[in-house]
């Protein structure tokens, strides 16, 4: 698609109605869409000003939230997560100099990779160009073809807010290679292996794989861990919009940085009381085993780690009634369950505050105002987000009570505190295709 033609699409009526469905449906927030990728192109032609008008191509891909499922992926359990409305977009030209450049909005320099090295770099190991390297081996390993390419790539998916804009991005960068060299035919779930890998192997980052594949797959997506290496993965059909409820990230502050130890924690933990039990993960045990052994086990393992496997099997449980309750279109259901699993990740996993530094609970103040807010309502729903410790938590909260319990969110924790989401349906994304 030419500059023109692209800046045409993008202002027409076919890019209005799939910005509705990506990013909500007030004129407001459609028209600040369509004016942001019209931007970006041009962020684009001053960058690379001598493209040559080639075809022109506009990718997105949404941030991720965890909604069930906290801290179980770890030992083999299930998870739901959910696309969201905040994303990263590239607008991208194919290269014949065998080289990608990325430029990325807030840096001076873009990243730039040669693809006739493709070994992992030493010096690279946490640097974006590490992902882009990674992913373009990865690719080109399982037998599908890879190439140069131009881009410039803009997003809100905040960092450090929970939302994984580091898989956001794999994802991203994945799927430019897939439509401009594969014409498409890399499946979302191998984007997320392909953006785990870049992560694990070339960034050095261990992480798991439930982020990349909520970014490459968008809506609610429910994963079972109990293989790890083959996980399945269903995606589930709900019409979040429909419901009135407007999806919350709520920024406590706090430092993540002396927190390795309080997350590395969390599944030894867990899997020293399956070890003492004869097994090697929380997956293979039942709560009625567990139960039985407490006598010994204290002795053994500790109170804290029978407490936290308590949650992981409630939790692992928990997120199967959580898709049965979507899946019957049963909401208020769902929100119960969201507060249980809140509750259970307070008081049993215990991921809301570190004890190192007990005089800072920002996680656990937004918790108890917000239950106090929710309190005489009936409705609503809150639990921590993400690893917990420091940092936001989750809130599904009615839009009649948005303003008012913004208000007083705000007063505590800061002007910026709230960012306002809602599920996005569609994971990764070519929008030529589209519109």
């Amino acid at each position: 698609m030419t500059l023109d033609l692209l800046r045409e699409r993008l202002s027409g009526e076919k890019a209005r109605d799939l910005f509705s469905k990506l990013y909500g449906q007030d004129p407001q927030i459609v028209e600040k869409q369509v004016h942001r990728y019209i931007q970006a192109t041009v962020r684009f032609c001053e960058l690379f000003p001598r493209y040559d008008n080639q075809e022109l191509y506009v990718f997105s891909t949404p941030g991720r939230t965890e909604i069930g499922g906290n801290h179980t992926d770890h030992n083999a359990g299930r998870v739901l997560a959910a696309g969201v409305s905040l994303d990263a977009i590239a607008v991208v030209t194919g290269s014949s100099d065998n080289v990608i450049t990325v430029y990325s909005e807030g840096y001076p320099e873009p990243f730039t990779v040669r693809l006739d090295n493709l070994s992992p770099v030493k010096e690279e190991e946490g640097t974006t160009n590490a992902l882009i390297r990674g992913i373009a081996s990865r690719i080109k390993e399982l037998g599908y073809k890879i190439g140069g390419f131009n881009a410039y790539i803009t997003s809100d998916v905040l960092g450090g807010s929970g939302l994984s804009s580091s898989a956001c991005i794999e994802v991203l960068l994945g799927n430019i290679i897939n439509h401009l060299y594969n014409e498409g035919k890399i499946d979302g779930i191998l984007l997320a292996r392909i953006g785990q890998y870049a992560e694990n192997v070339y960034f050095n980052k261990p992480c798991g794989l439930m982020d990349q594949i909520a970014c490459a797959i968008g809506g609610f997506v429910t994963i079972d861990f109990k293989d790890s290496g083959n996980p399945l993965v269903k995606k589930i059909d709900f019409d979040f919009l429909s419901q009135n409820y407007s999806l919350l990230v709520v920024n406590t502050g706090g430092n993540h940085a002396d927190l390795t130890d309080d997350y590395a924690a969390v599944p030894a933990e867990m899997k020293s009381v399956a070890n003492a039990l004869g097994k090697t993960v929380c997956r293979e045990i039942s709560m009625d085993e567990l139960i039985e052994n407490i006598p010994w086990l204290r002795d053994k393992v500790g109170d804290r780690a029978i407490l936290r496997a308590m949650h992981f099997l409630g939790d692992d449980q928990r997120v199967v009634h959580q898709v049965e309750a979507l899946e019957k279109g049963d909401f208020n259901e769902f929100l119960k369950l969201v507060n249980q699993s809140g509750n259970s990740s307070w008081k049993l996993l215990q991921n809301c505050f570190t004890t190192k530094n007990p005089q800072e609970q920002g996680i656990t103040l937004a918790l108890g105002l917000t239950e106090e807010f929710l309190k005489e309502t009936g409705k609503g729903a809150c639990r921590v987000h993400g690893g917990g410790f420091a940092g936001t938590i989750l809130v599904f909260m009615p839009n009649e009570l948005l303003k008012e319990y913004i208000a007083l969110i705000e007063k505590v924790f800061g002007s910026d505190a709230v960012t306002v989401l809602s599920i996005r349906s569609y994971g990764t994304l070519c929008i030529n295709q589209l519109i």
